[in-house]
């Protein structure tokens, strides 16, 4: 028996999460959209398309009698990962595609909003409706990966130029107190009816021992002792693979930071600046993450003591790395079909981040919320808290 529900997604919800997409777009130029600067970058069209995709794809293409797709070739264009749906693009040739045109993006969103609006005056089958809500959240998630890869854009170009679009972060508490936790068995994981990620569920318990956790991120004027001291040419603080990673690829200091005359500046969306000491440093590799706390005689909290401690953080600056490995929870379940390619296979290889970040859409985050990046990545709004040893 198939189970019925009266929509609970309004078309006007609908609308808002899709209209900020376009807005963080809006002072890009023509010329912006289609740069694809590295393969972990994707072209702010794409992810326009890409996001409209899904809702034509999962929703309207199954469900919407007679619906006719916008353009039967955008299937092969704009997939990104989803082997259950069919063959699509590389990911690193994304940046190849000139054409469709960005005004073809913006009548594809177009075209998919005003079908989707006909299917939300009627009533949906309860599982339609929780493939809309994904629909939602993954573009939500796609917004934030529109910034992070807005900023690598304009921020390896020779003008450094700015959009109307800002996030901005604020300094960081200038008194720094850790709070103790005491050992014992703390429930993990999801619990409630709202919406959660898979990766979320399996609420259990974990043993965890004394751990005393800063109320405060790492700042840039903490990270720039590290650099001073000569972290970055001390081989006893990293990690074998991140030694090797720095090494490669000459790093010597966070993504952004451009030492001139002896000083320091960085670029941000909204300019070209000299770094802000009481700002939390942002966009730094979990190997990087990992050997400050070593140079500090610290640690990176697990994911469990980050949620345990969350209620009394003043988390949502900057996506925090932590030392867990992002594995499965007791219990996971991966669903079947596209769905299912989701979370669960990227299980392996990634290191977990929690909290959110000024890049994060209001009401996109939660303390179980997990996000997974692998280890070496540093264009996300990533950040440091410590824990002592």
């Amino acid at each position: 028996m198939q189970i019925v529900v009266v929509n609970p997604i309004t078309f006007d919800r609908f609308l808002k999460i899709r209209r900020r997409s376009v807005e963080i777009c809006k002072s890009l130029q023509p010329e912006d959209v289609s740069v694809q600067p590295v393969d972990f970058v994707s072209p702010p069209k794409w992810h326009l398309a890409h996001t409209t995709w899904f809702f034509e794809q999962f929703v309207l293409t199954k469900n919407k009698p007679g619906y006719k797709a916008f353009n039967n070739d955008f299937a092969y264009y704009f997939n990104s990962y989803y082997n259950n749906v069919g063959e699509r693009v590389l990911r690193a040739n994304r940046g190849l595609m000139t054409r469709p045109t960005f005004q073809d993006i913006l009548d594809y969103r177009i075209h998919v909003n005003q079908n989707m609006a006909e299917f939300l005056e009627n009533e949906v089958q309860k599982q339609v409706y929780d493939i809309i809500e994904i629909g939602l959240q993954h573009e939500q998630q796609h917004q934030e990966l529109l910034i992070y890869d807005i900023k690598y854009i304009l921020g390896h170009q020779l003008s450094f130029p700015t959009i109307n679009f800002q996030v901005t972060l604020n300094p960081e508490l200038d008194n720094e107190i850790f709070t103790h936790y005491n050992e014992g068995l703390y429930r993990i994981g999801y619990e409630g009816e709202d919406f959660c990620w898979d990766n979320e569920l399996g609420n259990h318990n974990v043993y965890i021992h004394d751990f005393e956790i800063s109320n405060s991120l790492v700042t840039n004027k903490a990270f720039l002792d590290f650099i001073e001291d000569n972290g970055y040419n001390d081989f006893n603080l990293w990690h074998a693979d991140g030694w090797d990673f720095i090494k490669k690829n000459n790093i010597n200091c966070p993504l952004y930071w451009h030492k001139v005359d002896g000083t320091w500046y960085y670029y941000t969306i909204g300019g070209y600046k000299e770094v802000q000491l009481n700002l939390p440093v942002s966009h730094v590799s979990f190997y990087e993450a990992s050997a400050f706390a070593e140079w500090k005689g610290m640690r990176l909290p697990t994911e469990f003591e980050w949620e345990v401690a969350s209620s009394k953080l003043n988390y949502g600056q900057l996506w925090e790395w932590t030392n867990s490995a992002y594995l499965p929870y007791p219990k996971y379940t991966k669903a079947e079909g596209a769905i299912g390619e989701y979370n669960g296979k990227f299980m392996v290889n990634t290191m977990v981040m929690r909290g959110s970040s000024i890049a994060t859409p209001n009401g996109h985050s939660r303390p179980t919320y997990r996000n997974f990046f692998t280890p070496d990545m540093r264009w996300q709004f990533s950040g440091i808290r410590l824990v002592k040893k």
